[in-house]
Formats: C-alpha cells, structure tokens, sequence
C-alpha cells in the first residue's frame, strides 16, 4: 500500500552460499511429490540473498525489505534469521549475517529509536513532514520496542549456532549499554524521554497523539514504545508482546555480559530490568477474558485499560513461543491463541477462500501471509501445520512468492508483490515440516 514515490534501488544478486544450495538439492527430493510447493520454496527461501542484500566494503551487509529501498531492523533480522541453522560451517553464510549484525550495531549507534535506515547518508526518508528529531540516516524513525530486540536475536542466535565471538566488540557492548538506557528512559517516557513523532500526513495510524508524545501511561515497569511491528501507532503504549520481546532479550544480552563481556555489575542492571518489565506484563498485562479465561492483552496503558486484538506482525500474541517467552503449551498462550484464532479478534478474517489474521495496516477482509506462517510455526500438531501450508501453497495468486495482505476472498488481491521477510517466514515453515517428516 504506496503513498509515497519510492527511490529506485538496484540491488547485486550474491552468489549463493554452499549450505543454501544444499538446502535447495535437499528440497529436490524432500518435495518433488509436491511441484507448486517446491517452486515456492525455490523462490522464497533464497529470496533474501538472491534480490536483498548487499555486501559492503566496510565488512557490513545492508539488507532492503524488498519493494522499500530501506534497511528495517525488525524486517532484515527475519528475512536472514532461516539461514543461520547453516552458518555454522559456511563461511561465506557467516560474512553475510556477522555483517549484518555489525551494521546493526552501527544504527543503533546512530539512533537508537529509530526502526528503518538508508545504505548511506543520503538523506532519503519515507516522509519528509515527520517532526522528530531527523538524521540523514534515518528512512523513519518510528519508536518501535521490538526494533532493537531483533539486532540482539540476531547476534544471539549467530553466537549459539556458529560459537564465533568477533562480532562481540567494544562497539556492541556500547549498543548493549546504548539499548538499555533506552529501556529505562522509556520505562518513564512522560517523565524522562527526548522522544516526540508527528507525520503530517492526515493518517492518525502514522502520528502520535498529545504534540507527539503519545496518550498518558501509568509506571508499570514495562517499556514504553509509541508504534507496533506493523508501523502502526499503538493505542495503548505498552505493547504486551513488543515487552516480551524485550524480556527475552534482556535474558540473551545477560548471557552476553556473564560469558562474553565478563561485566558482573551489567549482567546485575540486565537482571534488574528484565525483572521489573516481566512483572509488569504479568501485573497489568493479562486480561480475564468472560469466554476464554485469562488471556494476554495485545496493549494497555497500566491504568485498566486493555487493546484486545492481535496483527499479523512479529511480534504479535501468537508469535509470543516463537520469540521464546513461553512454550506453546502455556495455558494462558493457548487461551490467547484461541482467542486472536477467532472473530472476537477484530482483525481476524474470514473470507471463501482463506481465514487468518489481518492487520489495521490493510483493510478489513485482507489476511497475511506472516500471520499464516506464524500460525504454523507454533502449531502443536502436524495437521494445523499442513493446513497452513496448504492454505500459502493456494493464496500466491500464482506468483510464486509470499505477500502481505491478501483478500480472503480473492487471493488475487494483494498488497506488496516483492516482500522479503513474508517469504522467509514462509520457508521456514515448510523446511520445518521437511525435518519433521510430516511433508
């Protein structure tokens, strides 16, 4: 859904890494049976590689969300995040994710709030009305809590497959240390925060309210984050699943200040916030739902007040196993999950030819293909995993690629034909499936 005249970006295609190609003979054989879902795979899974990312000189790697010549934290961690299983024993997979994760470092270094950056100091952004405060660097400075927490996944997960340790300088303990003065700040964000946006564009989903500074918030020891995973503005500013996100994170960048950094008295600060945001989710953050029992709420503002819904985005309530919040099995995740998979969900949708979530940030009836994907990758049973498959496998309009929003009417209908992070998750839906044999 364009509203603005985008530049034009060309980016070289890299020659595929050995353990990709692997990856792709071994789908040859795992789903000859299957034709379509095999071409899909073929396109998706190296579409990052092949059409968004871009080797730089300095040792980073830059990585555009596809029809959007800009670099989304969020987006370009999830659109790599398939490929670090393999990385362990390609070298040419680890140059790629290590730069990625060092340019990351350098962006948050730049600005830690915002949420989506340009390849150099060109001075391109997604609208030039936004009133806050601007970098040349900056495509959009969109405070969004989740943002910051995929860099660290990243890192995280590169570490935990790999074991290498050099992208671990003195540059990324300052990120750490730059992430969690951030998080304390926002803790108090009407008290203490620098951080004001407004976008005159005559879109209230793209503006805070109240001069910038979004609606009051009660101290619930959770952060505070002005928009969600979708870019949308949050109705309430604590977003239930962006602070168990950061939790996560926090427990990850412990593990980073004990057994790489060494920082005792860090790891302490590190162990402190996680505490204080998780007992606000658990405080403020769980609503008692009169159908489907204690359930987690998408926001509130610690004053009583709760946003029950979920969007297509990562990270939503549904997506709360994946991030590593909680297992599947919590009781209160699959009330959750039952309710967000229903039509108490408002933008859950149901149409002839597909049901899913949706999104405030396309219109009423359009389901996501992330939303479907995610659905399957935290499905307790193989036959609501194949059902999801099945359901991208027939909603592609033919393309051979995954999109954002589609009509659940007519799949035929959709938003953004060139999406890299839909097509990632999706790939990691279905190689899942091929280990586990249920393919």
């Amino acid at each position: 859904m364009e509203q603005f005249r985008l530049p034009k970006i060309t980016m070289p295609s890299l020659n595929l890494p050995q353990s990709i190609q692997e990856v792709l003979q071994e789908a040859e054989e795992k789903l000859a049976h299957r034709p379509k879902l095999l071409q899909l795979f073929k396109n998706c899974f190296p579409n990052t590689l092949e059409t968004t990312t871009k080797l730089k000189e300095d040792g980073t790697t830059f990585v555009i969300t596809g029809d959007i010549p800009a670099c989304w934290l969020r987006d370009s961690v999830e659109q790599v995040i398939h490929y670090v299983p393999f990385a362990k024993e390609d070298e040419d997979l680890q140059r790629i994710l290590k730069g990625l994760v060092k340019r990351h470092i350098q962006y948050i270094h730049i600005d830690p709030y915002a949420n989506a950056f340009n390849e150099s100091a060109n001075d391109w952004h997604w609208n030039t009305t936004d009133i806050t405060d601007m970098s040349p660097w900056v495509w959009e400075r969109k405070f969004e809590i989740d943002s910051l927490c995929f860099s660290m996944r990243l890192a995280y997960a590169l570490w935990k497959e790999t074991g290498i340790t050099d992208i671990f300088d003195a540059g990324f303990k300052s990120a750490m240390r730059i992430m969690y003065n951030l998080f304390i700040t926002e803790q108090r964000h009407f008290e203490e925060s620098p951080y004001r946006f407004t976008r005159n564009n005559g879109i209230p989903e793209d503006s805070l309210r109240n001069k910038g500074l979004g609606m009051p918030v009660n101290y619930t020891g959770m952060v505070w984050s002005g928009f969600r995973s979708s870019d949308d503005v949050c109705e309430f500013h604590y977003n239930i699943p962006g602070n168990m996100f950061a939790v996560v994170t926090l427990r990850q960048m412990q593990e980073f200040a004990e057994w790489v950094f060494r920082d005792m008295e860090f790891l302490q600060e590190l162990k402190d916030l996680e505490a204080d945001i998780d007992h606000g989710i658990k405080t403020y953050g769980i609503y008692r739902h009169p159908e489907f029992g204690p359930i987690y709420a998408f926001e509130t503002d610690g004053y009583g007040n709760h946003c029950l819904m979920d969007d297509a985005g990562t990270p939503g309530l549904i997506s709360i196993p994946y991030l590593g919040y909680c297992t599947t099995e919590d009781e209160i995740y699959q009330n959750t999950r039952r309710f967000v998979l229903s039509k108490e969900n408002p933008y859950y949708f149901e149409g002839k030819v597909a049901k899913g979530i949706g999104s405030p940030h396309t219109p009423a009836g359009y389901v996501w293909h992330l939303s479907l994907s995610m659905q399957g990758l935290t499905a307790t049973t193989a036959e609501e995993k194949l059902a999801m498959i099945e359901l991208l496998e027939k909603t592609d309009a033919d393309t051979g690629f995954m999109h954002e929003g589609f009509h659940s009417d007519d799949p035929t209908i959709f938003t953004r034909k060139w999406f890299a992070w839909s097509n990632s998750l999706f790939s990691q839906l279905v190689y899942k499936a091929m280990q586990e044999g249920i393919l």
